[in-house]
């Protein structure tokens, strides 16, 4: 981690101090997590380079546009970086609606179903966390629209690189369900949605260990099976 006068300014408040202090105190396990970030994201990527070729042919397949969608997400000390997910939306759904989804949205094609589904459209994730844009475990990335949002105290999820998983994807990872009666989906996930996800991702924050996010990554496979 950066020394405190090196964060960015959006960072040095009092709100944030108490989580940067107790991860200061965990360097031996963050070095840890990078190592086995990389490692393990280097392996995954030989193994499943042939199913992630299959799903992206099915993708090209069944609807017109890019097989990887591309957007401006927000990670560690607010840096700026391009996801790699798979498309599971028409081409130009961003121009077409929120950029949250609600359940039943008729921009998700029928492959992007399945691969939302298995949380298979992540996978191309892999590429952020070799990169070391992104970690398995940690506070989901979003855009700086959202970010822009944050309060104070929310700041600190950006001491760690965003993740693909956390308990709060975990715990919502139904949220488009929860979105889809509101009459303004992006309002109501800044004001309902994320400050509940963002009670659990700052108490991990607090409470992080290198162990606790294996399990976390155990529960998240236990999750999809589920």
């Amino acid at each position: 981690m950066k020394p405190w006068e090196q964060l960015p300014p959006s960072l040095q408040n009092d709100s944030v101090r108490p989580y940067y202090d107790a991860l200061s105190r965990k360097k031996g396990q963050l070095v840890c997590k990078r190592i086995f970030d990389f490692l393990l994201s280097a392996v995954l990527l030989v193994v499943l380079s042939p199913v992630m070729l299959v799903l992206a042919i099915a993708i090209k397949l069944d609807s017109p546009g890019t097989v990887m969608f591309r957007q401006v997400r927000v990670t560690q000390y607010g840096k700026e970086f391009r996801i790699f997910k798979f498309r599971t939306m028409v081409q130009n759904a961003p121009q077409l609606g929120t950029q949250v989804t609600v359940a039943g949205d008729s921009r998700i094609t029928r492959m992007g179903h399945l691969l939302r589904r298995c949380r298979l459209d992540e996978l191309p994730q892999l590429l952020n966390i070799l990169r070391g844009e992104m970690s398995f475990v940690g506070t989901r990335p979003e855009v700086p629209k959202y970010v822009a949002r944050y309060t104070p105290q929310m700041m600190a999820t950006l001491l760690l690189p965003a993740g693909v998983t956390s308990q709060a994807s975990i715990l919502y990872k139904d949220e488009d369900r929860l979105l889809s009666a509101a009459e303004n989906a992006d309002e109501t996930y800044v004001q309902q949605v994320l400050p509940g996800k963002m009670e659990y991702n700052l108490q991990s924050l607090m409470e992080f260990s290198f162990w606790g996010e294996l399990k976390t990554m155990l529960d998240t496979v236990l999750a999809v099976l589920h």
